[in-house]
């Protein structure tokens, strides 16, 4: 697919983009008026490229919201692990939710993402104001696409801000030059979520489906994101949520903190949310726009490809980073090249982000997501060959497979093999998938119908157990569909054990890709799944669950590459030995629970997430992030931390 460099201005100076469309493929328009701007939809453009520029950042969606802001859960982890995983300074604490105002990072988030903000405060105030937006014709069709893109990219970080933060300042004017309007105190974060999916009703209007105008691709906010951010609003406003203070008419969690409840509206007003929510998954599933790519590992393999999915949509939306310009996905996350410099080029990644154990015997060993999302191995440099090298035993540090160099385009490699420092891979974050949006509905549909195979009125015409059906069999080819449709048709049909095989399903879609922290937290769910995560690799551990060795063998004489499928995690199959295997390594088995200097039971695991369910817990469910002490010292005393956190 054509790539094309673009500048554009960011909030912090000048950064040079380059994305899988042409529409960043613009100059500056810093030295026009804003009268000759607005009243032209060429600048107008290039204006709004400017916020989508500003996404492409270490400190947005290229780095820390792409990969790290996203931890910890219960299946994805940042790689601190001991006395790491108390180190303030770095992410290794502060996602292990040990976190403190003083990391330096917090500052940069706050100011790129408010950045982002009032970049598209500038355009939505002078779109407003143009005459092209009444002018009728293709000019006026064009402002008002444009309104509508920076209408749902400022919820959209105005959202991720809210999860991260809580309540913070809802600023949704330009700065003035004398900066009355700059310095806000913080708004309740029900309020924020409110504004945002009333900004959203009228952005679905103004937007185009994906590709119904020409080059208008999924890496534009469409029709189809905006509802299913809307949607997933409404579900986050539905949902528990710590807060700095009791709110009346709210229902409080069984496990809260005294000073800073986690509550959630009433039943009526969550009714009311689910039935927003349905209507516009619905209108996502009725238009027929979006579908489920039939092939999991192809969704992957177009990513990893940098190409756009035009036949299917399964992505609503990309963020659209630059090949050699931004972009950690497959170098911060994703599978580990560790010290490689030759077939792949230069390679020391970090794999920053790690999955575990348990997540892994959890699939069903012919569900295909499995191999695909959990990667055993390393691939590292032996002499003049490359290698690759399963891990052994690293409970707590499988990779991250989705994002993977073997599966990553000519053009890349031609450019890794060159690189001599780390190379940018400029593959997208996704922000929604119709994956999401099935069990999204899925959810919704349980909760209102009152069971997983009753309709209800505005829905798709699926039954929540249908929806569930439609991810839970595209993970399972042809010859193993019957074990897929077992287990859908052992879900019993009452609504708490289907909500549950959400949970799981939840999970097993999106390991890695970040979405599973936000869903725990508003099912109130994120403090009790770390707990039985860390329970059952105890349980596991111990009843034999896992191999102390496993046995395996290679796909080539050279014993370069491990045919993954070979690995024996459920023991050696019937009728072979390990005469039958070129090669093996130690396992999860190999910890022993009885020997307590054992590093991975007595070290790494009561480690894992030790602020949000250590031994010592300062605030119940304090999963949010203080905001920076630079930040507050700088806000003319209108902000302050709370959550036990100090300014």
């Amino acid at each position: 697919m054509k790539k094309i460099f673009a500048t554009i201005a960011l909030t912090a100076g000048i950064a040079s983009m380059m994305s899988c469309s042409d529409f960043l493929d613009q100059t500056s328009p810093s030295e026009q008026t804003d009268e000759t701007v607005w009243n032209s939809t060429y600048y107008t453009g290039i204006r709004v490229n400017k916020v989508y520029g500003g996404l492409g950042q270490d400190r947005t969606y290229s780095q820390d919201w792409a990969i790290v802001w996203n931890l910890n859960s219960d299946i994805e982890l940042v790689d601190g692990l001991g006395n790491d995983a108390t180190n303030t300074t770095s992410e290794r604490g502060n996602m292990n939710y040990n976190a403190s105002p003083g990391w330096t990072k917090i500052s940069g988030v706050w100011d790129a993402m408010y950045g982002v903000i009032e970049d598209a405060n500038l355009n939505i105030a002078g779109i407003r104001k143009s005459p092209l937006l009444t002018a009728g014709g293709s000019e006026q069709k064009t402002m008002e696409r444009y309104l509508g893109e920076c209408l749902t990219l400022r919820a959209m970080v105005y959202f991720d801000m809210v999860r991260v933060f809580g309540d913070i300042p809802m600023k949704l004017e330009p700065s003035l030059a004398d900066l009355s309007n700059a310095y806000l105190a913080k708004t309740d974060r029900d309020v924020i979520l409110d504004t945002l999916m009333q900004n959203l009703e009228e952005a679905i209007e103004l937007l185009p489906w994906a590709d119904d105008v020409t080059g208008y691709t999924t890496e534009h906010t469409t029709k189809g994101y905006a509802h299913g951010l809307l949607a997933q609003i409404a579900l986050t406003r539905a949902g528990y949520a710590i807060r700095e203070k009791s709110k009346d008419g709210y229902e409080t969690a069984s496990y809260s903190d005294a000073s800073y409840p986690t509550q959630r509206p009433s039943a009526n007003e969550r009714k009311a949310l689910y039935e927003r929510a349905l209507k516009h998954l619905t209108a996502i599933i009725t238009s027929g726009k979006h579908s489920l790519n039939p092939s999991f590992e192809n969704e992957w393999y177009l990513l990893n490809q940098l190409q756009l999915d035009q036949s299917y949509h399964e992505n609503l939306f990309e963020i659209p980073l630059g090949l050699n310009v931004t972009g950690e996905l497959g170098y911060t996350v994703g599978v580990r090249m560790n010290g490689v410099t030759t077939k792949y080029g230069y390679g020391n990644s970090s794999g920053k982000l790690k999955l575990t154990a348990p997540l892994i015997y959890s699939y069903d060993k012919n569900d295909t997501r499995r191999d695909i999302s959990c990667c055993y191995l390393q691939i590292k440099q032996d002499g003049s060959l490359t290698k690759e090298e399963l891990l052994g035993n690293t409970p707590f540090g499988v990779y991250a497979g989705k994002w993977d160099p073997r599966k990553m385009s000519d053009t890349w490699l031609s450019q890794n093999l060159v690189a001599t420092a780390k190379h940018m891979t400029g593959i997208n974050p996704v922000k929604m998938r119709y994956a999401n949006v099935l069990l999204w509905y899925a959810e919704v549909m349980n909760e209102l119908a009152g069971g997983p195979d009753q309709s209800y009125a505005g829905d798709a015409g699926l039954t929540a157990r249908q929806a569930l059906a439609l991810v839970h069999k595209r993970a399972f080819d042809t010859a193993h569909q019957a074990d897929a449709d077992a287990y859908l048709a052992a879900i019993p049909g009452d609504q708490a054990p289907f909500f549950n095989a959400i949970v799981d399903e939840n999970a097993w879609e999106f390991a890695g890709e970040g979405f599973r922290k936000w869903d725990l937290i508003r099912w109130n769910l994120l403090a009790a799944k770390t707990l039985e995560f860390k329970e059952t690799y105890l349980r596991q551990l111990s009843d034999g669950t896992y191999q102390k060795k496993v046995y395996f063998n290679y796909t080539d004489a050279a014993q370069t590459t491990i045919d993954y499928s070979s690995i024996t995690w459920f023991g050696i199959p019937e009728g072979k030995t390990e005469a039958d295997y070129q090669g093996s390594a130690s396992s999860f088995g190999s910890s022993d629970p009885s020997n307590t200097t054992d590093t991975q039971v007595y070290v790494n695991l009561p480690s894992i997430s030790s602020g949000l369910v250590g031994d010592v817990v300062t605030v119940k469910n304090r999963y949010l992030m203080p905001i920076a002490s630079t930040t507050i010292a700088a806000s003319n005393g209108k902000l302050h931390n709370s959550y036990g956190y100090t300014d």
